[in-house]
């Protein structure tokens, strides 16, 4: 009787781990496989964005088949990608496409989608030289990014920390009288250096000045803080949105080219967007400090 009762306990045992099938590890700690398991989708979300070259002929019917295959929004994407504008599609025989189509543009992004050292710096506009392209940070997370055409090699346009100063929906270039700047915003008041919209030809090619695509410069227009004068317009009491640009240029190659070989290659990691912020950390914060205070003065003045 005793050893009836020992083989039941036995096989009720046996029965008891055969239906349990979660290893140690699990038991261990329950929600690891669902975090793994949401980590590798959001890691193949990130693989999903690569790219191919697509050869444009321009003097035939590839051009309309191209348009054709892609919708306004996504030609618009590709030229952007390119440092193109619609004005200067010709200018490339071959455009480097998106294997899949996002409709959010900061999915292409080469920049990080938080930098950590600019959490508390309310606003900030990056210029990269190099891979001839701006992103816009607030509280240290990327909100905007997109396509320019800096300073050419006889007229580079002056690298480190800068501030929004006034700005003028039409500006008249100083270098050439029929040169329209729309949407201007200056950043280095005395050189006359600013953002603005103008054409972008796939290459560094302005008088210093950063060029934009149009609905990239008018939102700016908006998006950045002009300075802030005395009663006399002849004192600046307080600076506008910090701009920090930087990098050394290579005036012979085309960076997203080399997105035919890595999707990687012209990403900016946080590490290395915190170093190129880093030696400009404290005049920023100063400066924001300064602004914050004085509107904060002037609000006061006007409730009491």
């Amino acid at each position: 009787m005793r050893l009836i009762y020992l083989s039941l306990l036995f096989l009720i045992f046996f029965s008891l781990v055969q239906c349990d099938k979660t290893s140690p590890e699990e038991v261990k700690n329950p929600t690891q496989k669902n975090v793994s398991d949401s980590l590798k989708k959001v890691e193949e979300k990130e693989k999903e964005i690569s790219y191919h070259a697509e050869i444009i002929n321009h003097q035939d019917s590839a051009l309309s088949v191209f348009q054709k295959k892609y919708s306004e929004e996504e030609i618009h994407n590709i030229l952007a990608i390119n440092r193109l504008d619609l004005k200067n599609r010709w200018r490339a025989d071959t455009l480097v496409v998106p294997d899949k189509m996002e409709k959010d543009f900061n999915a292409y992004s080469p920049f990080p989608k938080n930098i950590s050292l600019a959490k508390d710096i309310h606003k900030l506009a990056l210029f990269s030289y190099p891979i001839h392209a701006y992103a816009l940070y607030e509280k240290g997370n990327l909100i905007k990014w997109g396509p320019t055409s800096m300073g050419k090699k006889s007229s580079p346009t002056r690298i480190g920390l800068g501030f929004t100063n006034w700005k003028k929906k039409l500006a008249i270039s100083t270098s050439n009288s029929e040169w329209e700047l729309r949407w201007n915003f200056n950043v280095f008041n005395f050189q006359g250096i600013g953002w603005h919209q103008y054409d972008l030809p796939g290459h560094h090619a302005s008088h210093s000045c950063m060029r934009l695509l149009e609905e990239d410069a008018k939102w700016m227009y908006t998006w950045g803080e002009q300075w802030i004068l005395d009663e006399k317009g002849t004192k600046v009491i307080a600076k506008g949105t910090p701009v920090i640009i930087f990098g050394e240029p290579n005036f012979k190659t085309k960076p997203w080219k080399d997105l035919l070989k890595s999707p990687k290659a012209n990403d900016y990691s946080e590490a290395q967007m915190n170093n190129e912020i880093k030696p400009f950390l404290e005049e920023i914060l100063i400066q924001q400090k300064i602004r914050t205070e004085y509107l904060q003065r002037k609000k006061d003045s006007l409730t009491n």
